[in-house]
C-alpha cells in the first residue's frame, strides 16, 4: 500500500510540474518553435530588452509591495482584534473572500468603484489596483497571522500588563516578536498572490497601471513567443521561492 501510494503522489506531482520543467527547458532553445535546436539565452536577452514589459513588471512590483505593506499591517492588527475578542460570525465570515470566485470579486469591486467614481473625481489607475489587491489578500493575512496567535499563550500579555506595560506596550514586547514568522510569511504569501493575479486587476487596472500578467495574457493572445516562456520561467522560480520561504517561516 506504502508503494502503491508513493507511485500515486509521483504521478501527482509529475502531473503538476512537468509542463513547469517542460517550459524552462523551451526557455533555453534557439528556435522559435518547439522543435529543438540548441541552448540559448536569446529570448532571456531579448526579455531583458523589452521597454513594455519592464514597465509592467514594475508595476507588479510597485502594486504588490505597496498591497504586501498596506493588507499585512491591517490584516495583523484584525487578527489580533479577533485573538483578543473571539467572534465565531465574524472569523467564519473570512473565507467568504476566500472560496468567492476571482471573476465575482473584481465584477463587484468594479461595480463598487463606478459608484464612488460618481461623487469623487478619480479614475482608474494604480490606487485602485492596490485597494483591489488588499481586499482579497487581506483575508490570507488574517488566517496566516491567526493561526499563529492560538498557539500563543495569553497569559504572557497579562503578566506584563501585571508588571506595569500598557496594552500596547505588552503588544508590542511580548506578542509581535513571537508573530514575526506568521507575519513573514502571511506579507510572502500577499505579495505572490498580488503579483500574480490577473482577472481582479483586469477589470479594475487604468490605462497606465498594465501588469506582466496582463501583458503575459495580451502577448499570448497573438500568438505563441518564446519570449513568454523565458517570462513565464522566472515567474515560477521567483514566486515559486517565496512560497516555499513563507511555508518555511510558518512552520517556525
Amino acid at each position: 500500500m506504502s508503494r502503491l501510494l508513493g507511485v500515486y503522489a509521483l504521478a501527482a506531482y509529475a502531473f503538476l510540474h512537468l509542463p513547469l520543467v517542460v517550459l524552462g527547458v523551451f526557455s533555453f532553445n534557439r528556435s522559435r518553435f518547439t522543435q529543438w535546436e540548441g541552448w540559448s539565452l536569446k529570448w532571456y536577452q531579448a526579455m531583458g530588452a523589452d521597454s513594455a514589459l519592464l514597465e509592467a513588471a514594475a508595476n507588479s512590483v510597485l502594486i504588490a509591495l505597496c498591497a504586501t505593506l498596506i493588507a499585512t499591517v491591517a490584516g495583523t492588527l484584525c487578527a489580533y482584534g479577533l485573538w483578543k475578542r473571539r467572534v465565531p460570525w465574524l472569523s467564519g465570515s473570512l473565507y467568504l473572500s476566500l472560496v468567492s470566485p476571482e471573476i465575482v470579486t473584481g465584477v463587484a469591486l468594479l461595480a463598487f468603484y463606478q459608484w464612488v467614481f460618481r461623487f469623487l473625481d478619480v479614475q482608474l489607475g494604480m490606487h485602485t489596483v492596490v485597494l483591489a489587491h488588499v481586499s482579497f489578500s487581506l483575508a490570507y493575512v488574517v488566517v496566516v497571522v491567526l493561526s499563529r496567535l492560538r498557539t500563543l499563550d495569553p497569559v504572557l500579555e497579562e503578566a506584563a500588563m501585571d508588571l506595569g506595560a500598557s496594552p500596547w506596550w505588552a503588544f508590542y514586547r511580548v506578542t509581535l516578536p513571537q508573530l514575526v514568522p506568521g507575519i513573514a510569511a502571511a506579507a510572502l504569501l500577499v505579495f505572490t498572490l498580488s503579483f500574480d493575479d490577473y482577472v481582479i486587476t483586469s477589470l479594475v487596472a487604468g490605462v497606465d497601471s498594465e501588469t506582466l500578467p496582463m501583458l503575459i495574457y495580451s502577448t499570448a493572445r497573438r500568438g505563441a513567443s518564446p519570449v513568454l516562456n523565458a517570462i513565464s520561467t522566472v515567474l515560477v522560480v521567483g514566486l515559486g521561492g517565496l512560497i516555499l520561504l513563507a511555508e518555511r517561516l510558518r512552520e517556525a
